[in-house]
């Protein structure tokens, strides 16, 4: 059996804790597994690599970031290496370039087009655990790269799809994926498994367990994915396709995401094209836009609400002050949260949305905006109602059962 294990930053902490890493790796060793790590940089130190650029330039290089951030993992696959070989595991450390992780050309932000497997597989054939350095490649060219924001555990993927690996392993600080945040909820309950859909949801919709990026990967790739804490030995949670879950739940788990903002465009001009103009301007700034609701006015005029990112409010702004002439008058409202209910077996029941709603009234809690798809539904309320919402739905679902 091939496991791939990733280990993040908290994981890998310190050198007591890459010791711990270590341990844990031989042990899966013992358990007669081939093992390729991914390490992620040790927690600090991107941030320090990036503060010693920004003494010398406010806008570095993208080039030169991608070589410099790409040093923090090496630095911690090599000292795993050098743990595992003293405690008498055969191991060896690979860059990304040397793990044959082949990305575009887009510094700092590169994707993954390809691996190839032979470096990896002769290693392993060589009886070795494999150590590789995370969130980075080469280029066609030969330049290093970067991959972004939970790169590390898009390498762990991609690797364990390339090399057809039995599962993916990825380490964190929290032990799986709950229905809810425990930090809300003290009645949130671990799941044991969850669909590639559902932690897709649960991921874009402001859970912080796992990226987008590298569920989408496991989709695609069909990597049976499991989510665990590096420092205790509970179970984690398995996220695999939808066929592999038995009893599908009709709602899984409650998201919230405060990192909204409410944006109402007012009188506007209701003329072919008007809509294109304005979300295109949006485009062109890079502005995430999620739920749209656009009502019809009276007098050739319309409204249009849409929410975006609380960050990405002053880039909004810049951008709507070109459409001062066709929209009579412009609300922002930052204090408001998304609150949304996700789950496989909605598909198949009716009532998940009445139910969503009459809990919300039974709280006096207003509902600004909704949107639903197949699996989920997403609700804008005052952020002061935001926990209070989680836990009145988490409870009317009983999800803690």
């Amino acid at each position: 059996m091939l496991v791939v294990q990733k280990f993040g930053g908290t994981s890998v902490g310190d050198l007591e804790r890459i010791g711990n890493v270590a341990r844990r790796v031989a042990r899966t060793r013992d358990e007669g597994h081939d093992v390729i790590v991914v390490v992620s940089a040790m927690s600090g130190e991107t941030n320090k690599l990036i503060d010693y650029a920004h003494h010398f330039s406010p806008n570095p290089d993208r080039e030169a970031m991608d070589l410099l951030l790409s040093s923090g993992e090496r630095v911690t696959s090599a000292l795993l290496s050098i743990a595992l070989n003293e405690m008498g595991y055969p191991a060896v450390a690979m860059t990304g370039r040397q793990a044959g992780i082949v990305t575009d050309k887009t510094h700092t932000a590169a994707r993954i087009e390809r691996i190839d497997p032979k470096p990896m597989r002769g290693a392993l054939e060589a009886g070795r655990i494999v150590v590789v350095a995370g969130f980075q490649g080469i280029d066609p060219d030969g330049r290093v790269t970067t991959l972004g924001r939970g790169g590390s555990d898009l390498t762990a993927v991609a690797i364990a799809g390339a090399m057809g690996a039995d599962l993916c392993e990825i380490y964190t600080d929290v032990d799986g994926v709950y229905t809810t945040d425990p930090r809300i909820e003290p009645k949130a309950r671990k799941m044991e498994r969850i669909s590639y859909d559902e932690m897709l949801e649960l991921a874009s919709l402001g859970a912080k367990v796992l990226q987008n990026r590298s569920v989408e990967l496991a989709k695609k790739m069909g990597v049976n994915l499991v989510t665990r804490s590096s420092f205790n030995d509970n179970p984690g949670t398995l996220i695999t396709k939808e066929e592999n879950i038995m009893e599908k739940p009709l709602v899984s788990g409650i998201a919230l995401d405060r990192n909204q903002a409410r944006v109402s465009l007012k009188d506007v001009e209701d003329r072919p094209g008007i809509a294109s103009e304005i979300f295109n301007a949006l485009a062109d700034e890079a502005i995430n836009v999620d739920m749209i609701v656009q009502t019809i006015g009276a007098d050739g005029k319309t409204e249009i609400d849409f929410t975006i990112p609380q960050t990405e409010v002053v880039r909004a702004r810049s951008a709507m002050a070109r459409f001062a002439q066709s929209i009579g008058a412009i609300d922002y409202k930052e204090n408001i949260a998304k609150v949304s209910i996700v789950g496989v077996g909605m598909k198949s029941h009716s009532g998940v949305a009445a139910k969503a709603f009459t809990t919300m009234a039974k709280e006096n809690i207003n509902i600004e905006m909704i949107s639903t798809s197949e699996i989920k539904i997403s609700m804008i309320i005052d952020e002061k109602y935001a926990e209070l919402a989680v836990r009145a739905l988490h409870d009317a679902y009983e999800l803690d059962k």
